[in-house]
């Protein structure tokens, strides 16, 4: 299935007489209300996905910084989005994607068969002079019916059965148990992998190709079934994009170092693996 859409592909797609329903999904750590800059100018008829709003579950700390939100949740959102049962969808931020990336995961997640990152972002939109527009966009409520269960997960209790095959995507300085920001430990699950999300994509924002991307998992190309988390479980859906990129399937484990962390779980520290 397509991960990927280019700015050019996309500017193609619009000009139809059925586009696809583009979502703004601008989110950072230090900006997690990415209103302000979709206001200030977005992709012509995109509508804006709060990812602390509505692509998240406000949930207790022992849950993680970001749970999953409810089928229910995701489907009223959606609706308001204006997406219709078969529409397309394309999710964008800033550049990378790290973002846009939860939207589409959350998407898979719930049955939308088409759901595509535009590769680069807004960055790249504008670089290929696609228009941009600004205020708030409104579309009509849409009847899209969403389904639940169509990625994997991975729950608390199973994470540790996938030591030498789990991911770490955070920073490595993050991973190597030197510096913790935000969440109570400093360190990592023991058996992770670090393989930071960064390295998905070149200097220009966009995912590497396959065979680059082939040859940064191979390490976690072993046969074995492949799980990722990062700190809260948004950047390891690009972590998982990327997999898929390379033809590897792999789960999420929503809660991330989050939730590990704050329930005082066994904690690794040292050296990177990968």
């Amino acid at each position: 299935m397509t991960v990927l859409i280019s700015a050019a592909d996309l500017r193609g797609l619009l000009a139809n007489a059925e586009p696809p329903r583009v979502l703004d999904v601008r989110w950072s750590l230090d900006q997690p209300n990415g209103l302000p800059a979709y206001l200030a100018g977005h992709i012509p008829g995109a509508a804006y996905a709060s990812l602390e709003d509505e692509l998240s579950l406000k949930g207790d700390p022992t849950d993680g910084r970001h749970p999953l939100p409810t089928r229910e949740g995701l489907q009223a959102a959606a609706r308001a989005w204006g997406l219709n049962s078969g529409d397309a969808v394309v999710v964008y931020d800033a550049g990378p994607g790290f973002a846009a990336a939860r939207a589409w995961w959350l998407l898979r997640h719930a049955g939308v068969a088409d759901v595509r990152i535009l590769d680069g972002g807004l960055a790249a939109w504008v670089e290929g002079g696609g228009p941009v527009t600004v205020g708030q966009e409104t579309p009509p409520f849409g009847d899209v019916e969403l389904d639940w269960g169509h990625m994997d997960v991975v729950g608390l209790d199973d994470v540790e059965a996938f030591a030498g095959s789990l991911l770490d995507a955070r920073a490595p300085e993050r991973y190597r148990g030197e510096i913790e920001p935000i969440d109570p430990q400093a360190g990592h699950i023991p058996g992770a992998i670090n393989v930071p999300t960064a390295g998905n994509v070149g200097p220009d924002g966009r995912f590497l190709g396959r065979e680059e991307l082939e040859a940064r998992f191979a390490n976690a190309n072993d046969g074995r079934p492949v799980a990722v988390y990062c700190g809260s479980g948004v950047t390891a859906a690009h972590q998982i994009a990327a997999l898929e990129v390379a033809g590897i399937r792999a789960a999420l484990y929503p809660g991330s170092w989050s939730q590990w962390s704050t329930l005082g779980l066994p904690v690794a520290v040292g050296e990177a693996r990968g």
